[in-house]
């Protein structure tokens, strides 16, 4: 695997952007230069996350999320 993280991950395991290896090395987000510990689904290149809207969550049980565009920045914790 790369140093940089991938440029789209999800955390939900039925997503085809799902990786377990990349979530292992315990990827972080910067979104608009602010450090986030809820992000759900990551976008670089089209710059956007989703992040849980709460505790909130849907019928099948998965969190609600909220599709937040900005500037997106990732990077590995655990070098």
């Amino acid at each position: 695997m790369s140093d940089t993280p991938p440029d789209r991950l999800s955390t939900d395991p039925s997503s085809p952007f799902y990786d377990e290896a990349a979530l292992s090395r315990d990827v972080g987000i910067r979104f608009k230069g602010v450090e986030k510990t809820n992000v759900e689904e990551y976008c670089v290149s089209e710059g956007w996350v989703r992040v849980a809207a709460g505790v909130a969550k849907d019928r099948k049980g998965n969190p609600l999320t909220l599709k937040l565009n900005g500037q997106v920045e990732r990077y590995f914790r655990n070098s």
